[in-house]
């Protein structure tokens, strides 16, 4: 099957269609969900909730290419992932960045493998982590990330910002070179 046939038996309420659905997804909304609160036990919690509301849901749901089914999913494991954040964490604290300061280059993070930054980046505290998930990897822009997390655009720069500070100091304590 096709992903327009899963779709539109999804939407008939077709359990092995759903379950078809959930077994190609799965796995890499797991993935996501992971690199927000860094436990499998709570990813997978996630993971629950946010199947379950791709099929509550996706009778609206419009089909309009290949991919637009596994973003609209990750968009829904995303948000479920930042409700779950949400509910344990305060990510409302008002910081400002001096933007004096330069940005940390991270280009070296492009000769480790995904699993060895996967790891630094779950080494950093929730809320640099989600913002730097938020922005580098989902790709949202720092108003989308004020408004999801509650906060102002600066406290938004200034976590990213920090989060590119700490991954930075771990490629030079690990031995990349930054000429520094």
């Amino acid at each position: 099957m096709n992903e327009q046939e899963i779709i539109a038996s999804c939407k008939r309420a077709d359990h092995k269609s759903q379950e078809m659905l959930y077994m190609r997804f799965s796995d890499v909304m797991f993935r996501t969900a992971l690199r927000y609160v860094r436990n499998n036990d709570d990813a997978e919690d996630i993971i629950i909730i946010a199947f379950s509301k791709v099929f509550k849901s996706i009778k609206s749901f419009n089909y309009s290419g290949k991919g637009c089914l596994e973003a609209w999913i990750r968009k829904i494991v995303v948000n479920e992932s930042l409700m779950f954040l949400r509910k344990r964490y305060n990510f409302s604290l008002t910081e400002s960045l001096d933007i004096s300061i330069p940005e940390p280059d991270l280009t070296e993070l492009g000769r480790l493998e995904a699993e060895d930054i996967l790891e630094m980046i779950n080494q950093l505290p929730t809320g640099y982590r989600t913002v730097f998930n938020l922005y580098v990897i989902e790709g949202y822009d720092h108003q989308e990330i004020s408004m999801m997390l509650n906060i102002s655009e600066g406290t938004s720069r200034s976590q990213l910002f920090k989060a590119k500070a700490i991954l930075k100091k771990v490629l030079i304590k690990e031995g990349y070179n930054y000429g520094t």
